[in-house]
């Protein structure tokens, strides 16, 4: 019996003496933005930018994000954002989202925050 908790105490010792350290994976903070009409179809190639600040918005300057434009169903995917609200500027032709839907919510960390623009 003590050779049987020898040998068991030394193996525990052994498995002790490795310490395994597994990097945490955190997923980047990002934003999808699915670009719509008013009518709820997607728009395809609309250009869409992400500012930091309203004033940087108003002016067109010192983007953050893109700018970059939507898939074939209408969404854009920007990634390692900050945890914080942005300003974004959604154009297609004559359409865009003055006045509606140009500040986001605050990010949520580690996640893809998706949000939908009404552009008219």
């Amino acid at each position: 019996m003590k050779t049987y908790l020898s040998i068991v105490a030394v193996f525990f010792i052994i498995i002790s003496s490795f310490t395994v350290e597994a990097e945490l994976q955190v997923l980047p903070t990002g934003m999808r933005i699915t670009v719509l009409s008013r009518l709820g179809n997607t728009i395809e190639n609309a250009k869409v930018t992400v500012y930091d600040t309203r004033d940087d918005y108003e002016n067109e300057e010192n983007a953050i994000a893109g700018p970059a434009f939507t898939d074939e169903k209408g969404r854009v995917t920007f990634k390692n954002l900050e945890e914080k609200q942005y300003y974004v500027q959604v154009i297609k032709g004559d359409d865009n989202n003055y006045g509606d839907a140009e500040q986001t919510g605050k990010l949520k960390k580690g996640k893809i925050n998706k949000f939908n623009i009404v552009i008219q």
